[in-house]
């Protein structure tokens, strides 16, 4: 059963206007994210917006937004094959159980200067 979903969309010069920041990067991404994001050369911040609209868009599907969350203990990790999944940590990982936890699926996409991410929690328990 699907107990929440949830959508975000980040413009890309958001990210450039952070990365500007000493140490705002550092707060909101995990750093697996980050080199990551890094070791994709000019796609960089670009990606960085899809990996912050997933952190929001988990929020949403939790329905709580990002209260007593930090971002960077919410982070996506790809796959060997590509796809993207959420990794929670800390906080984020202790709210989200408080909130019931669950599996999580993630979409990520962007299209010119603008990122899309969609979360979905499904009920982990059989009925």
């Amino acid at each position: 059963m699907i107990r929440g979903i949830g959508i975000d969309i980040v413009h890309v010069n958001r990210i450039r206007h952070w990365s500007k920041v000493p140490g705002l990067i550092e707060r909101f991404f995990h750093s697996d994210e980050i080199e990551a994001a890094t070791s994709r050369g000019a796609s960089r911040d670009l990606s960085l917006a899809a990996r912050f609209a997933t952190k929001e868009a988990f929020g949403k599907a939790c329905g709580t937004g990002l209260r007593n969350m930090k971002l960077r203990d919410i982070y996506v990790k790809n796959e060997r094959n590509g796809r993207p999944v959420i990794i929670l940590e800390g906080t984020a990982k202790r709210r989200f159980i408080e909130l019931g936890g669950g599996i999580l699926h993630c979409s990520l996409t962007h299209e010119g200067d603008n990122a899309v991410a969609i979360v979905l929690i499904e009920d982990d328990k059989v009925s």
